[in-house]
């Protein structure tokens, strides 16, 4: 893009040097989960540098939003795509994950190797219900800003409503409730479109005074080039971006086979990908019902402690998958009983390649087509409609959560005596802290973990 043309008298270009800098440093310090990480690039983007003015922002935004992926790393890769065209774009998303990917690595490896040391299963005992009030507060969250008032959209009510019972009571898999929600809205906005009006999103209210410098991208300023739509770069972009998944897929099939661990472990996350519509938490169950309960590839437990250690690290949160895809390589040995953690380490790869490599293909090449369409109910209802289903979907998550820290695993008692009330007691003061009195995630999940070390250490649990 360039600047001059568009600013004759605004502010200078920004180099592709000084902005892979800001994607690095963007990558360590994204804490937060999605509305965290959208703040964070705000703050930075908007309000400081002002490489990008507040309404352009906000229309990115937007746009992510409407999109299956991390929305938060989709808008890094937005804006970089819109300053420095696809190269810009790699390097914003890619930034957004890598950094994360490895510290996964390295926890991952602590925990399957050091796991069962008590200090370690302490602290993992207080996360769990940590992650069980994180996920509570995600049904709010998420909740609040689609649901609205039963009586203004009963009907979206309704959706979350039999969302939660076909997951948690029928054990539909969560395809089909998708499948299901998107009909609904479809069909709906025809005969009640006042149901589907969009909600409120994650976009940061307006800074006052964060306008008044003109921004590199401004209100005004004309739409690069590489931008706009051309069917022969969108031709060109998916064609690419079929290839970047067929050859990983066709290399892993040649070498394991269709049923091996690493191309069926690169078949479902694509799947999971294209289902991650409401943030991570949405496609939590499915990767759930996929990784624990179809393949086997880590136990109900151990999916609540990479969720811990997903939280607590920088990037978006669906790179949980990275510690599913760790674990399950490290217990199948993909490379082989003298090479458990180097197996394990690219089958952590092989997820994330095959979990965000659609989200840069929806970027790159959907970037100038959605924008054309954002805002007509017709393409906006379904996507509401599956938000409302997320919701059920996450409070079933919630569910199993909740019941699997209520009850101690292995023990033999009574039905009374069997319940975990520690960890019951501990999961309701972090869901207060959290929804009462909006602490932070780290504080909230070192506060759990701390305490859990003490009730193990002092034999309370």
């Amino acid at each position: 893009m360039n600047a001059s043309a568009d600013h004759p008298c605004g502010p200078p270009a920004v180099s592709f040097f000084d902005a892979l800098k800001f994607w690095l440093k963007l990558g360590f310090i994204s804490f937060g989960g999605p509305a965290g990480q959208i703040a964070i690039m705000h703050r930075e983007l908007v309000e400081e540098k002002r490489w990008i003015s507040e309404q352009r922002f906000l229309h990115a935004l937007n746009y992510c939003m409407l999109l299956p992926g991390p929305e938060a790393q989709q808008l890094a890769t937005y804006i970089g795509w819109l300053m420095h065209r696809t190269w810009g774009g790699l390097v914003a998303g890619g930034l957004f994950v890598l950094p994360s990917l490895f510290i996964l690595i390295g926890l991952s490896w602590i925990y399957v190797a050091f796991g069962n040391v008590p200090w370690v299963a302490g602290l993992l005992y207080g996360i769990k219900p940590a992650v069980a009030a994180l996920v509570l507060q995600a049904v709010h969250r998420i909740g609040s800003k689609t649901l609205k008032k039963p009586a203004v959209a009963p009907v979206l009510w309704a959706v979350a409503a039999i969302s939660f019972i076909a997951v948690a009571v029928l054990k539909i898999p969560f395809p089909w409730v998708v499948l299901a929600a998107a009909l609904t809205g479809w069909f709906g906005q025809r005969w009640a479109p006042g149901q589907f009006a969009a909600a409120g999103g994650h976009g940061s209210a307006k800074t006052p005074g964060a306008a008044q410098r003109p921004a590199l991208i401004d209100d005004n300023t004309p739409t690069p080039a590489h931008a706009r739509f051309r069917r022969s770069r969108l031709a060109t972009v998916l064609a690419l971006g079929a290839l970047l998944w067929l050859v990983p897929m066709g290399l892993l099939i040649a070498w394991q086979g269709w049923s091996g661990a690493l191309a069926q472990m690169g078949w479902f996350f694509t799947k999971a990908a294209l289902l991650t519509f409401g943030g991570a938490y949405a496609v939590l169950p499915y990767v759930y019902q996929g990784a624990v309960e179809q393949f086997g590839w880590l136990t109900g437990p151990q999916m609540m402690d990479g969720l811990a250690l997903g939280e607590t690290t920088p990037g978006p949160l669906i790179m949980v998958v990275a510690f599913v895809g760790f674990v399950g390589g490290w217990g199948l040995q993909v490379l082989g009983p003298q090479a458990q953690f180097w197996g394990a380490a690219l089958a952590a790869t092989v997820v994330t390649w095959f979990t965000f490599l659609p989200s840069f293909v929806f970027i790159l090449a959907g970037g100038p087509l959605v924008e054309s369409t954002h805002g007509k109910l017709q393409f906006t209802a379904p996507l509401i409609a599956i938000t409302a289903a997320v919701v059920g979907v996450i409070a079933s998550l919630a569910l199993f959560f909740i019941a699997h820290i209520a009850y101690k695993t292995g023990a033999n008692g009574t039905f009374f005596s069997n319940f975990d009330f520690a960890a019951l007691i501990l999961a309701a003061l972090a869901a207060l802290a959290l929804l009462r009195y909006k602490l932070g995630v780290v504080t909230v999940i070192a506060g759990c973990a701390l305490t859990g070390l003490v009730v193990k250490m002092t034999g309370l649990g």
